[in-house]
């Protein structure tokens, strides 16, 4: 969910100092002025369950910067996402999507959240093996890739059997644990074959996965890596 590095470890001093630079934020007031697409009118069959737009998340309520459930994306990443789920369809699946352009409002009411230690609704679902006090350490970040407009977090349907059924990836989206780490030794094979499946998809079109979560992944290379956005999702 913040901003990370998909690189290996002898070049971690470098991805460091890449975290260390802050987005310059757009004045941008609608994705059309930041050049970003609603990704759901590019391609049929995207299932859209946007969490934070609801209260279905880990603060327990709407985030704010979120008014409607819509995924928006810069055009070339958005173009690529539609061109993962006609290949996906291809094979009887599709994309079910979760969060996509964040705005830096939201960003901050997470950071806002996080230093709130008796806030603790949600922590059944989405922390229970972690303290909300480590939150910040390492799983909530001031600063996020998905305000960029270039990372986006979704799962995967199987649509084989005519209704489309959610594959299960071992843990739900947004988990803080170990077990979401993509290559997690404690998933069963089937599960890492579902998280296979969707690497190799996104793969195919440019899309690097953030190894600590198997549902995040940022498209390469970022449109504008420089700049941030914080237009409401409307």
């Amino acid at each position: 969910m913040n901003l990370r590095c998909w690189i290996a470890l002898p070049a971690l001093a470098a991805c460091a100092a890449a975290q260390a630079a802050v987005p310059a934020v757009s004045p941008a007031a609608t994705p059309a002025q930041a050049g970003m697409l609603d990704v759901a009118t590019l391609a049929p069959g995207f299932s859209l369950d946007m969490r934070y737009a609801g209260s279905d998340n880990f603060t327990g309520r709407p985030v704010p910067g979120y008014d409607a459930p819509r995924c928006y994306l810069l055009a070339p990443v958005a173009q690529a996402l539609a061109r993962v789920q006609r290949a996906l369809q291809a094979q009887g699946h599709a994309l079910r999507l979760y969060d996509c352009y964040r705005p830096v409002r939201s960003v901050q009411s997470f950071v806002a959240w996080a230093h709130d230690p008796a806030d603790q609704q949600a922590k059944a679902r989405y922390y229970p093996n972690i303290d909300k006090s480590r939150l910040l350490d390492g799983y909530i970040a001031e600063h996020s890739g998905h305000s960029r407009g270039a990372t986006v977090d979704l799962g995967l349907l199987d649509c084989r059997q005519g209704d489309c059924v959610e594959l299960d990836m071992g843990t739900g989206f947004d988990r803080f644990d170990p077990l979401a780490h993509t290559d997690s030794p404690d998933i069963t094979a089937r599960q890492r074959d579902n998280r296979r499946l969707l690497l190799d998809a996104m793969g195919a079109e440019g899309f690097a996965n953030y190894p600590m979560e198997w549902w995040h992944y940022t498209f390469r290379p970022e449109p504008t890596p420089d700049t941030a956005y914080d237009f409401p999702v409307r």
